[in-house]
């Protein structure tokens, strides 16, 4: 494969080793899980109807509508700034980034470049990062008081797993409260610096830059802590109705984004509860959100097998967890490379 930028400055995340590695890491635990109870009759249970195309046609007609979604609140955070182009451009390199980074990091770092490059000030670039942080961690704690309820506390935890985290053993409830818990402050600290306490925020950053490592990007700090001031001022003169349509166009990405996986089943399965699944996703989330590896690969597929397999066919959980990945991970790594070059040959002339 060739270097995606080869004579430009390219982020670090970007590079052609860091395309493959996940690749090669998704891929080895999918076919472990494909062949670990490999049986050829398995797959003689999947009868390819015009029933089965629909729903995974569906599958990536969701994929679609989440990013569609993500577009259109770009373009309300940015006051359409971004043409519905270069709306689509932001959004994939997104998430080309956040594939190629660790789940716990993501790719909000290489967002406020991307934005940035697309001339928006690194302020404004800043504060629109945490907006949509803003919004889809609150998308999230609203989501899962409502899956509680309406599926049962019961019905979310079907595997005993147990994980280490920093010295401590935790189960997979204790994951799930530790990473709820840790959503809710995140989601606490961002309303505080965006419509209470902005200059506690600059405050705040400009300590953290007079750290040894970091003291040569402290002048940069405060430049940075004085925008998302400025642009404090300006998101609390927005209209409710600027809001209302942010937070409905990210209600609709993480819709979509969990229906990709009961439109999948549906293909295969019928009479199953697909609130049951829509409410594991929840939870699944969480434990890829503190994945080490780069956009969940190996961790995303054995925890599809955990929380999903009593609805996938006898013995086809791992094949549909390769489905899954296949619709809403892999497309971003080929678009990211395709789109990366172009775009930065771009944003480059315009310089």
């Amino acid at each position: 494969m060739p270097e995606l930028s080869p004579q430009l400055d390219t982020p670090k995340q970007f590079r052609t080793r860091n395309v493959i590695i996940p690749i090669v890491l998704g891929l080895a635990v999918t076919l472990y899980l494909v062949f670990h109870d490999f049986d050829p009759k398995s797959y003689e249970q999947i009868h390819w109807s015009i029933h089965v195309v629909f729903w995974l046609v569906m599958s990536a007609l969701m994929m679609a509508a989440r990013d569609v979604g993500y577009m259109v609140r770009i373009r309300i955070l940015t006051e359409k700034k971004l043409s519905w182009k270069k709306a689509f451009d932001v959004i994939m390199l997104w998430e080309f980034a956040s594939a190629l980074s660790p789940s716990v990091v993501g790719g909000s770092g290489i967002a406020m470049f991307i934005l940035n490059q697309e001339k928006i000030p690194l302020g404004k670039s800043t504060a629109i990062v945490l907006v949509t942080a803003l919004l889809d961690e609150l998308f999230y704690i609203i989501m899962v008081p409502i899956c509680i309820v309406l599926a049962g506390w019961n019905n979310l935890f079907p595997i005993d797993l147990q994980k280490n985290m920093f010295g401590i053993t935790m189960g997979i409830k204790g994951i799930f409260y530790a990473g709820y818990g840790f959503i809710f402050l995140l989601t606490t600290i961002i309303l505080l610096s965006l419509f209470f306490n902005p200059q506690g925020f600059k405050k705040f950053l400009v300590r953290i830059f007079r750290l040894p490592v970091l003291k040569r990007f402290q002048n940069k700090a405060a430049e940075v802590g004085d925008e998302v001031i400025t642009t404090s001022l300006e998101l609390k003169g927005k209209k409710f109705s600027f809001w209302a349509k942010s937070f409905a166009a990210t209600f609709v990405s993480w819709t979509a984004r969990f229906l990709v996986i009961n439109c999948l089943i549906l293909a295969f399965m019928s009479g199953v509860d697909h609130f049951i699944i829509y409410a594991r996703q929840m939870v699944m989330w969480v434990i890829m959100l503190i994945s080490p590896t780069p956009g969940s690969s190996g961790i995303a597929e054995i925890v599809f097998e955990g929380f999903l397999k009593e609805f996938t066919l006898p013995n086809l959980s791992g094949f549909q967890a390769f489905l899954w990945r296949l619709l809403s991970y892999y497309p971003y790594l080929i678009i990211g490379i395709i789109v990366f070059p172009r775009w930065l040959r771009r944003v480059r002339s315009k310089s």
